[in-house]
C-alpha cells in the first residue's frame, strides 16, 4: 500500500507518517517498505484517472508498504484511529492470504478434473471412433449389395 493511502486511512498527514517511519528505519527492512523509482511512479501515476497534487506531488516519490510494513506501522503510530485501522488492514491481509490458499486448493482440484476429463475423453474418442467405423461399414455393405431393381420385392407380388 502507498504511504499516502495509509496516511489517509490512519488520519494523519503523509509527511508526518513518513517522518515517523524515517525516525524508525531499523523497523522497516526492504521487504517491509521500499520507495518507488521515478519510472515506477510515473507508470503508476499515469494509471490514475486524476492525480491530486494535494495528496502527493508528482516529483515526491511515495513509499510502498508490504503487509509486514503495514503491521509495523502500528508500533509507530499510536493514535486510536491508527490502531483500529491497522487491525482492520491486518485482517484484510489475513483474509486475502486465506483466499489465495483456498484458490490454490481449487486450482489443484481443477487440474485433477481436467486430467480426468482428458482421460475420459480419450476413452470415449476411441469408443466413438469404433462406433463410427461400424456404421460406415454397415452403410458400405448396404450400398454394395444390390441396386434397387435387383433387390427382392417385399409385400404384394403380382
Amino acid at each position: 500500500m502507498f504511504d499516502f493511502d495509509l496516511a489517509e486511512l490512519y488520519g494523519v498527514e503523509t509527511r508526518v507518517m513518513n517522518q515517523s517511519v524515517k525516525r524508525n528505519l531499523d523497523r522497516f527492512p526492504k521487504d517491509f517498505m521500499f520507495r518507488l523509482t521515478v519510472d515506477e511512479w510515473q507508470t503508476m501515476s499515469s494509471q490514475f484517472v486524476m492525480t491530486s497534487s494535494f495528496k502527493r506531488p508528482k516529483k515526491a516519490l511515495p513509499y510502498a508498504f508490504t503487509e509486514h510494513g503495514v503491521t509495523m506501522l502500528a508500533n509507530i503510530l499510536k493514535s486510536r484511529k491508527a490502531i483500529k485501522m491497522n487491525i482492520a488492514i491486518v485482517r484484510a491481509f489475513i483474509f486475502l492470504k486465506k483466499m489465495t490458499t483456498d484458490h490454490k486448493d481449487l486450482s489443484t482440484q481443477l487440474q485433477e478434473l481436467r486430467k480426468e476429463l482428458y482421460e475420459y475423453r480419450d476413452d470415449n474418442d476411441s469408443q466413438l471412433k469404433a462406433i463410427y467405423e461400424a456404421i460406415e461399414n454397415l452403410l458400405d455393405d448396404k450400398t454394395e449389395k444390390k441396386t434397387w431393381e435387383e433387390r427382392e420385392r417385399i409385400g404384394y407380388k403380382k
